[in-house]
């Protein structure tokens, strides 16, 4: 199975600090906020709302570490940039590419594991047969979410980003696979043994979900959505590279900073709050994972947001004529 990333060839480009800031900062800024919004509503940190006059709390050390963090990420972009004025537009997107890569395996690696093992559980506690393994204490506690989610999903989710830096395949590809297994199965247990339980279902619906959203970073690299081409395929080719630049910010990084933003804004939003509180679903023994589910538009804005700079990239170094560029098979009907 190939992977996402190309290198590209060795060339001596000429600078374009405008197109690799507005990439490379747009990354810059969304991991700082991501960190600050583990510090402020999973540690309790302030956040910067003081320091922007948004807050009644005073100015403390926690909001001027929290802004440091953004005046951080924009130093550091600063520092690559002129720090390799002639690296190719191509080479950069490379890069992004590579880093979504890696995000999106260990993606599919937690949301393997967790599914499993929750479903271990959810399945012997049905049977009750779950306290004769592990105790009437932590039977109980196992039926809890914030219990399950902080002690079991946690360490897993862990695991998962460990065996993304040992593996090198993309694993939504087998993801698909394990969505038909898992609806085989039901369809087995229903209409052969007359035995159906809410977490074969939730199963399906938590992979299936994984599967749709993962695999639009990886869509849209091949060029696979839909596109409603009436004037582009006309275009030349430095034309439909403009195009993809401008839609690329315009329209796909916007779209991953709504997406972001609305859902990240505040404790009450929509990831967040789902998250803070490990949400779960009110259908009997079904699986602890509706909290993850709403983590899946995070992991799709992140993703997104990293393939659409990689578009960036590529597309400005089609419109400047860099070598080395992709081909995309044209085959596909958009």
């Amino acid at each position: 199975m190939t992977d996402l990333t190309s290198e590209a060839a060795p060339y001596r480009a000429e600078p374009a600090p405008i197109v690799r800031f507005i990439g490379w900062s747009s990354l810059a800024v969304m991991f700082a906020f991501l960190i600050n919004n583990v510090l402020t509503f999973w540690v309790g940190w302030t956040g910067v709302a003081p320091l922007l006059g948004m807050s009644n709390d005073p100015i403390g050390w926690q909001a001027i570490v929290q802004a440091a963090i953004y005046g951080a990420a924009f130093f550091l972009v600063f520092r690559h940039i002129s720090r390799s004025r002639d690296v190719p537009l191509r080479s950069d997107a490379a890069t992004v590419i590579r880093w979504n890569t890696f995000f999106i395996r260990a993606a599919f690696w937690v949301v393997l594991l967790v599914g499993l093992a929750d479903m271990a559980i959810s399945a012997l506690r049905v049977e009750g047969m779950l306290p004769d393994l592990v105790g009437e204490d932590l039977a109980a506690d196992l039926g809890r979410s914030q219990f399950r989610g902080f002690y079991v999903h946690m360490p897993i989710v862990v695991l998962g980003i460990l065996l993304a830096t040992v593996t090198r395949t993309l694993g939504f590809f087998w993801l698909a696979l394990l969505v038909v297994v898992a609806e085989l199965g039901i369809v087995f247990t229903r209409f052969i043994f007359s035995y159906e339980q809410a977490y074969m279902g939730d199963l399906v619906r938590f992979w299936y979900a994984a599967l749709f959203l993962f695999a639009s970073a990886y869509t849209l690299l091949e060029d696979g959505h839909v596109r409603v081409d009436v004037f582009y395929a006309g275009f030349s080719h430095r034309k439909k590279a403009l195009v993809n630049s401008v839609g690329s910010v315009l329209l796909g990084m916007t779209l991953c900073w709504t997406v972001i933003l609305l859902g990240m804004w505040g404790k009450s939003s929509i990831i967040n709050s789902p998250i803070l509180v490990y949400e779960v679903t009110q259908s009997g023994f079904g699986l602890y994972l509706k909290y993850f589910m709403a983590g899946f538009l995070a992991v799709f804005a992140v993703s997104m947001m990293m393939q659409f700079v990689a578009m960036l990239f590529e597309a400005s170094a089609d419109r400047r004529g860099e070598p080395g560029g992709r081909e995309i098979s044209t085959d596909i009907v958009h």
